[in-house]
């Protein structure tokens, strides 16, 4: 379990009894009390207010408040929320937009000026359009789930991504690109890269990739990508 899935699992134990004990917990995580004694102290670090009580009876309790006022939400996961709103009013499914947004705007105001800059790069290389009613959708699968965590690297650092990729008739290649923009015509996702190997763009559909990782390979650089004229930039929507 990584530090970071321990803490959320800390903060829900915490929340869900009341009050616990650092050997509670740490049975609960699977961790030593070193560990989770480590991890109390991060979490109040971000902002939650976890007060300590020695002696019979006393144990570890977590301010409600603390978890309203604490936002701990990565890039990625905001990025996630964005873009799932982006794809619902593109397909014409965003019913209380307005609320949506303005809920987006508080988890945006939320976030660290450093975070916010990275989202901010993220949005850049994401695109919105309509898709042909021609295009077959026979095969749509899922997407990968450690597709969209890998995507945070990719483009904020400019890291060459690695993957297994299946074409239509099914054949499986080992692709290795360099990311520029993230195409999203509803319910089509598409990674467009640039493929040194065939000196071109490409276009992935999300849902034929599978097991991403980010090479260690030297960073490139960002080509400006063509796109037609009814597909447009997310910034350029309404918001």
């Amino acid at each position: 379990m990584t530090p970071r899935l321990r803490q959320d699992a800390i903060v829900r134990t915490l929340r869900r009894t009341g009050t616990s004990t650092v050997d509670a917990l740490a049975a609960e995580v699977g961790a030593s009390r070193r560990t989770v004694l480590r991890d109390i102290c991060a979490l109040r670090d971000e902002g939650f207010v976890i007060h300590s009580e020695t002696g019979r009876g006393g144990g570890l309790q977590l301010d409600p408040q603390s978890v309203q006022r604490a936002a701990r939400l990565s890039v990625a996961e905001v990025f996630a929320l964005l873009i799932s709103v982006a794809a619902m009013r593109a397909a014409g499914g965003l019913p209380f937009s307005g609320l949506a947004d303005a809920g987006l705007a508080k988890i945006e105001r939320s976030l660290p000026g450093d975070k916010l800059r990275d989202l901010r790069r993220m949005l850049d290389c994401l695109y919105v359009g309509t898709l042909s009613p021609l295009q077959d959708l026979s095969d749509l699968g899922a997407m990968d789930p450690a597709l969209l965590p890998a995507f945070e690297p990719a483009f904020l650092e400019c890291r060459p991504l690695r993957f297994r990729y299946r074409d239509a008739k099914g054949n499986e290649t080992l692709r290795e690109v360099e990311p520029q923009a993230m195409l999203i015509l509803p319910p089509l996702w598409y990674l467009v890269s640039w493929d040194p190997a065939r000196g071109d763009f490409r276009h992935f559909r999300m849902d034929r990739i599978s097991a991403p990782e980010v090479t260690d390979g030297p960073t490139f650089r960002r080509r400006r990508v063509r796109f037609e004229d009814d597909v447009c930039p997310y910034a350029d929507l309404p918001r």
